[in-house]
């Protein structure tokens, strides 16, 4: 369940965005993509997930071009900097939310969400209002919402944004441990290097970043 992204090219009317965008996430690892604000992070996530289509290129995952693959049957997950949390739904209804649009087995769904709220810490909230959450225990949530249906490919899109730094560094951590432990392939967009050196294990500049990382090296 790799994912390859070939020679992706996406332009704002006369305004190019992403040029000729090439990489790969192997199956079970995490890659970071790092840039500035305004460098297209996020439209690139936006193609994979085929919210909008490339002027050039394609996206192949686990061997199948997905240019005529609707969103809802691509089996992708995203995880959003301001999490998009159903507020009228508790912790582990969220949680629970794709389960259910998957028609999975109730069982089955229900330890799925309990597995899944034990390997984010929070079981102890499972049934409170998500309205009530700090920060770092909605972003939690978000990713354990978007685990739950075990998607062939997890977008994170800047998932630790607006985080005091203490709490950014341990929820980095935090978020290494559990896409290792759940084996997500998963594609991270971020401003912030060290962010990604704790997160990835693969790095990759867009074109116009100015961070000094090699394409596909770790530091």
């Amino acid at each position: 369940m790799s994912l390859i992204i070939d020679n992706i090219s996406f332009s704002y009317g006369d305004r190019p965005i992403l040029s000729g965008l090439s990489l790969e996430v192997p199956t079970g690892t995490t890659t970071a993509v790092v840039a500035p604000s305004g460098s297209g992070k996020s439209t690139l996530l936006r193609i994979i997930a085929g919210l909008i289509a490339p002027s050039t290129g394609s996206i192949i995952l686990d061997g199948k071009d997905l240019s005529r693959v609707p969103t809802h049957l691509r089996s992708i997950g995203m995880v959003f900097q301001d999490n998009q949390l159903f507020p009228h739904l508790n912790v582990y209804d969220n949680v629970m939310f794709g389960l259910r649009m998957a028609k999975t087995e109730k069982t089955i769904a229900a330890k799925r969400c309990r597995d899944l709220l034990d390997l984010v810490g929070l079981s102890q909230v499972a049934k409170q209002s998500v309205a009530t959450l700090s920060g770092g225990e909605s972003k939690r949530v978000a990713l354990a919402r978007a685990l739950a249906p075990s998607p062939r490919l997890l977008l994170l899109d800047e998932p630790l944004t607006g985080l005091d730094s203490e709490l950014h560094d341990r929820l980095a951590h935090d978020l290494q441990r559990i896409l290792h432990a759940t084996s997500t392939t998963a594609l991270l967009v971020t401003h912030s290097l060290p962010e990604a050196e704790i997160i990835s294990d693969s790095l990759h500049r867009l074109p116009t970043a100015v961070n000094s990382v090699q394409d596909g090296e770790k530091k």
